[in-house]
């Protein structure tokens, strides 16, 4: 049995196409820019929407990352793909928009100790609907819905959240623990 991923040639020609648009665009090429933007620009709204949950916030951010893709261009080494690139940049700077509203990651040392045990719900019994789901993660607190979206939706670890938002590990987990709570209360009022 071989451990190695059978390549799949049709995703072979969509990465050496990305590759061949990223090539293009660090010579200058407008065409190559637009193209990339087409091919990424709806997936990374819905990260950045994800986080921000503004329509408009999403598309100043989105906007932004472009640019400063485009113009950081040469720092890619294709060491991931393009896309995860992107969508690192993306959720950078979407943290950067909440830090520049002044959303507060609190820092567990801070406070006096919580009990913070993640408590187990029989799934089964909450029967929920996406829709639903949805508005209530849109009602936390940005801080809870961005590291609740980092780790449920982007599948960020807690040691790379805690990177991101330059806060602790523990934080992290703190903070997502909460959010959960928080969620299923708004969910089952």
């Amino acid at each position: 049995m071989s451990l190695h991923r059978k390549t799949n040639p049709l995703e072979t020609l969509v990465l050496d196409r990305h590759i061949d648009l990223v090539e293009k665009c660090r010579t200058g090429s407008s065409k190559a820019q637009y193209e990339l933007y087409r091919l990424y620009s709806r997936s990374m709204f819905s990260v950045a929407m994800r986080i921000l949950n503004d329509t408009g916030d999403a598309e100043d951010v989105l906007q932004e990352s472009f640019i400063d893709a485009f113009d950081k261009l040469n720092s890619f080494r294709s060491e991931s793909t393009f896309g995860a690139w992107l969508k690192r940049i993306v959720i950078n700077n979407s943290i950067n928009y909440l830090r520049a509203r002044r959303v507060k990651f609190e820092d567990i040392d801070m406070h006096p100790e919580v009990d913070i045990e993640d408590e187990t719900f029989d799934e089964e019994e909450i029967t929920l609907k996406v829709d639903e789901v949805r508005r209530a993660i849109q009602q936390l607190a940005d801080g809870y819905r961005t590291v609740l979206t980092l780790y449920l939706f982007e599948g960020y670890d807690h040691e790379e959240i805690a990177e991101i938002l330059k806060v602790s590990e523990s934080t992290s987990r703190t903070q997502y623990i909460r959010a959960k709570k928080r969620l299923l209360e708004i969910l089952k009022q």
